[in-house]
């Protein structure tokens, strides 16, 4: 597959923008998945891809915040350990359900993770220390979460914000900040996966990290700097463009019909 001129200008501040979003508040992926696959990549390649720029956004904004101390460190290596299996497991499924299954999958899941946001955006704080009797709701996270985000992937932030400060009671910073390093493992193990599949176009994988890198630093910036307010804005933000995307997706597909 070749990459054109037009794919560049879709594609590059499309990664960019998802990588602010998602160094902020997670559900960069609702951004630049679409993206992908509007310039053309079919499912699998626009996944792969989407892996690869998202992945090293991920390691730029997970820098950021250990350098700050925001993260959690106990619950972030819990979480990783088994978001890492999982990942690769949900990645497999994927695969093996092929890209018409997993592109009518996205239209339809999409909006569900969009209203998780929007529910997040107003779930009020409480912050509670983290115990030994959590070590088993941590696990479970970093499993579920590690394979949603190898199966899919937009919106893993996201859901792992909200299901540590539902679940493990951290506040908002924290949460985003823990968030990052289990991220980062969960999308390490689905990149090598689709990496060996040969669903990576480099020609446009490797502009698109750049911008990725340079999204995940500044959204990280802004995250520890703005705070939890910030998050909640960016989030419901999310869902906004997520609304839009899906009604332009719509009225294509009524077009061609």
């Amino acid at each position: 597959m070749s990459v054109t001129p037009g794919m560049y200008l879709l594609v590059l501040p499309m990664v960019f923008l998802a990588a602010v979003v998602d160094a902020i508040a997670g559900g960069g992926g609702l951004i630049s998945l679409p993206a992908y696959t509007i310039a053309g990549l079919d499912y699998d390649f626009a996944s792969g891809n989407n892996k690869f720029s998202s992945t090293f956004g991920t390691l730029m904004a997970t820098i950021r915040y250990a350098r700050s101390d925001a993260v959690k460190a106990r619950p972030a290596a819990i979480a990783a350990a088994l978001a890492l299996p999982g990942s690769w497991l949900g990645t497999q499924a994927a695969m093996a359900l092929g890209n018409r299954t997993m592109h009518v999958f996205m239209v339809f899941a999409i909006p569900v993770v969009g209203v998780l946001v929007l529910l997040g955006g107003k779930k009020p704080e409480r912050v509670r220390p983290f115990t030994r009797r959590q070590v088993p709701v941590c696990a479970a996270i970093g499993l579920a979460i590690g394979f949603y985000d190898g199966f899919f992937g937009p919106g893993t932030g996201t859901l792992l914000i909200l299901l540590f400060t539902w679940l493990l009671g951290m506040d908002m910073v924290s949460a985003s900040a823990t968030a990052k390093p289990v991220n980062l493992v969960s999308n390490v193990a689905s990149l090598v996966t689709r990496i060996l599949a040969g669903n990576v176009l480099f020609a446009l994988a490797l502009p698109a990290m750049c911008c990725s890198l340079v999204g995940g630093w500044l959204g990280a910036r802004l995250a520890l700097t703005r705070g939890a307010r910030l998050i909640r804005v960016v989030m419901l933000g999310v869902l906004a463009l997520l609304t839009v995307r899906l009604a332009v997706e719509w009225l294509a597909r009524r077009t061609h019909e």
